[in-house]
C-alpha cells in the first residue's frame, strides 16, 4: 500500500481584515468546496498599499479579530506570515512562499472586485504567471472586472467553472471565476455601521 503523501491544497486569502467578517467566512467555504482546497489561509495584511492608513486598525487588532472570527472552523488558519516575512505586495509574498519550499498547491484567492482593479497591483502579470487565482464573484463588480485589463490579458488562460476543482493542481497561469452567491457583508459597510472600539 502506498504511503506518499500529497501536497497540501491551500488557498491563500489575503487583506487587511478590518475588520474580518462572515463575508470571509463565506468565500472561504465557497472556496474550500468549489477549488478542493484541505485549508484556507487568511493572510492578514500589516498595510495594504493601496488603501489608506487613515481608519485602519492595528495589525494586532486586525490580526486578533480574524482568529476570533475563524476560530470554530478548523479549515482555516489566520496567518501574519506577511508581517514575519516583512513584505506588503502580493508578489512579493508569494516569492518568498516559494523560497521556502513548503509542500503545498498554492490557489490565490481574490474577489471580482480585486481583479478589476489587479492591473494597479505591483507586478501583477508576475502574480498571474506564478499562482492559479480564483475569483468569486461580489457585486456589483463581476461584469466589469471581467471586462477590465487583467482579465482580457489573460482571457486565454480562464478555466471553465467547472474545472475549478482542478485548479490547484494546474500550472500557472490558470485562473477561473466561480459560480456563487454572492454575500452582501463587506468591511466598508461594518466600518460605518459600528465605532472602530466595539469591532476589536
Amino acid at each position: 500500500m502506498s504511503t506518499s503523501k500529497h501536497p497540501r491544497r491551500v488557498g491563500l486569502l489575503g487583506g487587511s481584515f478590518n475588520p474580518a467578517h462572515e463575508g470571509h467566512l463565506h468565500v472561504s467555504a465557497l472556496s474550500l468546496e468549489q477549488l478542493g482546497l484541505d485549508e484556507i489561509w487568511w493572510l492578514v495584511s500589516p498595510q495594504n498599499p493601496l488603501k489608506a492608513t487613515s481608519g485602519m486598525a492595528p495589525f494586532s487588532d486586525r490580526l486578533a479579530a480574524a482568529k476570533r472570527v475563524a476560530k470554530s472552523h478548523p479549515q482555516i488558519c489566520v496567518s501574519d506570515i506577511e508581517g514575519q516575512l516583512g513584505t506588503r505586495y502580493t508578489v512579493d509574498t508569494l516569492a518568498a512562499l516559494q523560497l521556502k519550499n513548503l509542500d503545498c498547491e498554492f490557489v490565490w484567492i481574490i474577489g471580482a472586485d480585486n481583479l478589476r482593479q489587479m492591473f494597479k497591483w505591483k507586478g501583477w502579470r508576475i502574480i498571474f504567471r506564478t499562482i492559479p487565482i480564483a475569483v468569486f464573484p461580489r457585486a456589483p463588480y463581476s461584469l466589469r472586472a471581467l471586462r477590465g485589463r487583467a482579465a482580457r490579458c489573460f482571457a486565454a488562460y480562464r478555466m471553465p467553472a467547472s474545472q475549478a476543482v482542478h485548479l490547484a493542481d494546474m500550472q500557472a497561469p490558470a485562473w477561473v471565476f466561480l459560480k456563487a452567491p454572492t454575500h452582501s457583508q463587506s468591511a466598508t459597510r461594518i466600518r460605518r455601521k459600528f465605532p472602530t472600539e466595539r469591532l476589536y
